[in-house]
Order: structure tokens, then C-alpha cells, then sequence
């Protein structure tokens, strides 16, 4: 095997070019499109992407078509089915469910501690390293504080309002992590956590349900994550414990965590996952937020953030993974990638999809102020895909047209991780 790059805090990802070559008719149009639907998004976006501009923006999450690639991101803002039928109703293209805490048949929970109440969110601006200014949010929360009934209600009624919006929906759950020296996995939190999902969504669906297995970014600064090793058991187990949970098979994505451990270790994550693990998850959730062990936030130390230093080491971390299976220190093949972390323009989700993302999830665009976006809707959601989709300038359409510009030809959102880049 060849040894992996050394990393260098000198690296820059691959990013687009900051003007855009758009044909003068497609930019009038987008321009004009830009304005026309401010106050509504057309019934349908994706149809009317291809009617306009001849380009499919349709994406693919957890081995399901989704009509736009954007979805989002387990958390605050999707623990309650209010909030998934405002997705539903404005076209969003997915949304992951709040993580919830496994639990064994008699209710008890290993990963309890993560079983935190608190809905209040801070928004800030933050600047990278760099002088790249961004956003953050911070909460003091982490899972599902309700009980397990509370959200298998929450999952019945999310299966039924995304099924009749075309809109994909998925629990996110945090199992058992033994710490170093703790012993085994709880399997019976394994069992009984997914069997009680799996009768939900078989009540209700036919074929595999989709399941997010959380590695939250909180566990970089536990105990259990100071061990790389145990990091790489964890996520050789992990993927076989959940299937075998179940006789029915399951669409599995493993989300996994910005360890404190430099991008070598983001890349042995993924071989790991790809090359020492019987059977590999169906796809990635790639990268949940940083982690600073010495900021505190109402009273707790340590907390987890994004923002531009996020997307950087995320864009460089999926360069990495990309070269490593090109030099052969990755040889299984990459599972479709769910993209996290600071996306907050359809330029940046593009950046991501050249880099195999074939979804996009987000929370703290949900989060920012009504002023940082051009929608007059009262549906934030709405107003999120308005900007993420018809931006003139940093939108999802502007960047496929100046790639089909410099193709010369139609580029599509599933189209992208075949470009090369450059």
C-alpha cells in the first residue's frame, strides 16, 4: 500500500473561478428568473429547470431520486412534523430527522448523556483562519431528549407527509460507541432501535428504509474519540451491528466526524469504511462540523462549529479520499456522498459535487437572517432553494451553465463527480 500525502496547512481545495462564463441569454434569463420568483417558487423547480435551461438538477439521496440535491441536515430544525411538512410544501429534497439516542428494550441508553434538552440557537458571523468570513451556529443540545415512542410518532408522521410531496425522509440515530476499555457493543440498543424504526417505516413503505448512522462532532472532544484505533473499531462494526439488527435490508449511511486527527486520519476513516468493513454503508455523510474543545457556550466548554474552515478542510479531506483511490490506498469503490458543512451558495454544493456529493444537507443556511437572501416568501425553505437554485451569480443553475459552457455540453447535477477538475 502507498503511504498516504503529508498533509500540508498550506492546501487549498478546488474551487470554481470567482466570474462565472455564462452565455449572455441563459444569464438574462436566470437573471429574470431570479426576480420573477421571489415571492414563489415554481410549482415545479426541477421541471422548470429543464424546460428553461435544458439542465436536470435532480440529485440522489440514499439511493433515491430527489428532485433538487438539497436537503436537510439532522438537527433543531427537524424535530417536529410542522417543520417537515414546511419542507414538504416549499420542494425540498430531503430531510434527516433529529438524532435520535438508541435505546434497548428496557429503555436504557449508553449514549444517554447525548440525550441533551436545549432548543436555543445562537447565529454568529465567524472568519476563518484565512480572513474568510461565514456563518456559524451554536446550541448547547445534541439528541433526541423526548422518549423513543415521541419519535417513532414524529418518523410515522414525517414517512407520510414526505411520501405525498415525493420527499425523501430519514431517522438519524446515535448507537452504543464503546470508549477504550469499555468492552463490547450494546447490540440489544442495536436490535431494538432499529427493529422499532423498521416496523414504522414497514407500516407505512414498501423497500429498504434509509437510516443515518450519527457520529456527532461532539464525540471529538469525548474521551471514547482520544484513540484513533478506536475510532477505526468503531466504524468496522458499526454498519454490520445495524444490518444485522433486521432480516429486511436497510439503505445505511455512516455521517462521519471531523476527528482531531488531520486529513491522513479523515482518509483511513473512509478506507476503513470502504475496505475493512464486511459490508460497507450504502453512502457517506460527509463531514460534520469542527469541534473546539476550549470555547464555552452557556456554561458547557466545548462546542462544535462551521463556517468556511469547515468547507475548506471538507473539500481538501474529499480531494484526499479521490486521490487515495486513484494511488490504490483506497481500493473499494467510494459509496455516493451526502454532503455537510458550510454550504451556503449552490457554488459551494457544485465544489462539493465534483468531489462525488450527490446530495447536499444543511442547517445553519436555514438559520441565517431573512436579509442575507433575495426571496420575498414567507417559507424560509423556499427562500433557501430560491437562493441556492437561482442565485445569478453564486446559484446551483449559474454554475452548471458555465460548466456546460465549458464542456460544451449540458452538465447535470449527477454529472459532476464524472468532471474532471481544473
Amino acid at each position: 500500500m502507498n503511504p498516504p500525502p503529508q498533509n500540508s496547512s498550506s492546501a487549498a481545495p478546488f474551487k470554481l473561478p470567482a466570474s462565472l462564463e455564462i452565455p449572455s441569454p441563459e444569464r438574462m434569463w436566470l437573471e429574470q428568473d431570479y426576480d420573477r420568483f421571489r415571492e414563489a417558487l415554481p410549482a415545479d423547480l426541477r421541471s422548470h429547470c429543464l424546460d428553461a435551461y435544458g439542465l436536470d438538477i435532480a440529485g440522489e439521496y440514499a439511493g433515491r431520486e430527489i428532485k433538487n440535491p438539497f436537503g436537510k441536515a439532522s438537527g433543531q430544525l427537524s424535530l417536529n412534523a410542522r417543520q417537515v411538512q414546511r419542507d414538504a410544501e416549499a420542494g425540498l429534497g430531503f430531510v434527516v430527522l433529529k438524532t435520535v439516542i438508541a435505546e434497548d428494550e428496557a429503555g436504557d441508553q449508553k449514549m444517554g448523556a447525548w440525550a441533551i434538552h436545549a432548543t436555543h440557537m445562537r447565529v454568529d458571523r465567524i472568519t476563518s483562519e484565512a480572513g474568510e468570513p461565514g456563518w456559524t451556529i451554536t446550541w448547547k443540545g445534541r439528541g433526541w431528549h423526548d422518549t423513543f415512542d415521541a419519535y417513532c410518532t414524529l418518523f410515522a408522521k414525517a414517512i407520510g407527509i414526505g411520501a405525498e410531496a415525493g420527499m425523501a425522509v430519514a431517522p438519524s440515530v446515535k448507537y452504543h460507541l464503546p470508549a477504550p476499555g469499555e468492552g463490547e457493543f450494546s447490540e440489544g440498543e442495536y436490535r431494538y432501535t432499529t427493529q422499532r424504526l423498521q416496523s414504522v417505516w414497514s407500516a407505512a413503505c414498501a423497500g429498504p428504509m434509509p437510516l443515518e448512522k450519527d457520529f456527532s462532532p461532539t464525540l471529538a472532544g469525548d474521551d471514547r474519540s482520544r484513540e484513533q484505533e478506536q475510532i477505526l473499531v468503531w466504524l468496522r462494526r458499526v454498519p454490520e451491528l445495524i444490518r444485522s439488527a433486521i432480516p429486511e435490508p436497510l439503505t445505511l449511511g455512516v455521517k462521519l466526524m471531523n476527528a482531531r486527527f488531520g486529513l491522513d486520519f479523515q482518509e483511513a476513516m473512509v478506507c476503513t469504511l470502504t475496505d475493512e468493513t464486511a459490508q460497507p454503508p450504502d453512502f457517506l455523510v460527509y463531514a460534520n462540523r469542527l469541534f473546539d474543545p476550549e470555547k464555552e457556550y452557556e456554561g458547557v466548554k466545548g462546542v462544535a462549529y462551521g463556517g468556511p474552515e469547515l468547507s475548506r478542510k471538507n473539500l481538501l479531506g474529499l480531494q484526499q479520499v479521490r486521490q487515495a483511490t486513484r494511488d490504490g490506498r483506497i481500493r473499494g469503490p467510494i459509496p455516493p456522498i451526502s454532503a455537510t458543512g458550510d454550504i451556503l451558495t449552490g457554488r459551494m454544493a457544485v465544489e462539493y459535487g465534483l468531489l462525488g456529493a450527490t446530495s447536499c444537507q444543511m442547517h445553519t443556511l436555514f438559520q441565517l437572517p431573512d436579509t442575507e437572501f433575495g426571496a420575498t416568501t414567507r417559507s424560509k425553505t423556499a427562500a433557501v432553494l430560491h437562493h441556492l437554485v437561482l442565485h445569478p451569480q453564486t446559484g446551483l443553475l449559474a454554475c452548471l451553465l458555465h460548466l456546460s459552457q465549458l464542456h460544451g455540453k449540458p452538465v447535470h447535477w449527477r454529472d459532476l463527480a464524472g468532471l474532471e477538475l481544473g
